[in-house]
């Protein structure tokens, strides 16, 4: 199990590809797919995945504030259109992690699901097998078949419950940005 974030936010470009070993390999990639496709490599498409690798789970208008610290004269509507192509591309994807806008992470970390604190918003990524049990249970009682890719749990993570424990509450917890995963959900 680990809360998402795992490439530092504040770096250079050149500093996220050395330090974030999956980005070099996506941007090939990227690259590759792009020009195979007929697509030109723009600096601000460029700029988006990057984003997107870095913040993980980031909404829109959280990866548009991160490219926006390198070029200020990007637009959100293209934010929007990159993170549309990306996705045809199946670099990206997106999933919906409470009410708000959807947050997108790279398509080859997509293997997960997510455990969404309700109290303090912390986002944590746990294998899919983790849900087996509710996935057979769900198949053998109502012949559901479940698509763990989009699947999003919300609950309270160890931390708020432990709080509590400490508090005396058996409400919500703390408020905030999470603890060391990302903000609330959007």
């Amino acid at each position: 199990m680990r809360a998402a974030g795992r490439c530092p936010v504040k770096r250079s470009r050149m500093e996220i590809r050395q330090t974030c070993p999956s980005l070099g390999a996506m941007t090939q990639a990227w690259d590759k797919e792009l020009r195979a496709r007929g697509y030109r490599v723009t600096p601000q498409r460029q700029l988006v995945l990057e984003a997107v690798t870095k913040l993980e789970h980031a909404s829109p208008e959280e990866i548009w504030a991160d490219v926006q610290q390198t070029a200020s004269g990007v637009n959100i509507s293209t934010i929007y259109r990159a993170l549309e192509l990306l996705e045809q591309l199946g670099l990206v994807t997106h999933t919906h992690l409470g009410h708000g806008a959807p947050r997108y992470h790279l398509a080859a970390e997509a293997d997960h699901v997510h455990l969404v604190c309700s109290s303090c918003g912390r986002i944590t990524e746990v294998p899919p097998d983790a849900v087996d049990a509710l996935v057979t249970a769900l198949d053998e009682n109502s012949g559901f078949q479940t698509d763990v890719g989009h699947l999003t749990v919300f609950g309270r993570c160890a931390a708020c419950r432990t709080g509590d424990r400490g508090t005396g509450h058996s409400g919500t917890g703390h408020s905030g940005t999470g603890h060391s995963g990302t903000g609330p959900a959007a």
